[in-house]
């Protein structure tokens, strides 16, 4: 994965196919969802995406590592993806 500087990508927002886990039900018609995400991108490979998109403003020093949340997406997967400005 082609590394970028943690949480201080490129502010994206992305539209993608995610896929759905049906459990202990029969879904009548068995599809992805389409969900969308905004985020800073700070990974990046020929296969996936990796978005930040929640993180600290100031690092916690009562924290031994910077939290964030984040998301890695599937590129075959993407249905849209643009540059926030």
């Amino acid at each position: 994965m082609r590394k970028r500087a943690k949480g201080g990508g490129s502010l994206v927002y992305v539209r993608y196919l995610d896929h759905a886990l049906y459990r202990n039900v029969a879904p009548s018609d068995p599809r992805p969802v389409i969900r969308e995400t905004v985020g800073w991108l700070v990974n990046e490979d020929d296969e996936v995406i990796w978005i930040v998109w929640d993180r600290n403003v100031v690092p916690d020093k009562y924290e031994r590592n910077d939290p964030y949340s984040s998301l890695v997406i599937v590129k075959r997967c993407i249905l849209e993806m643009r540059r926030i400005s």
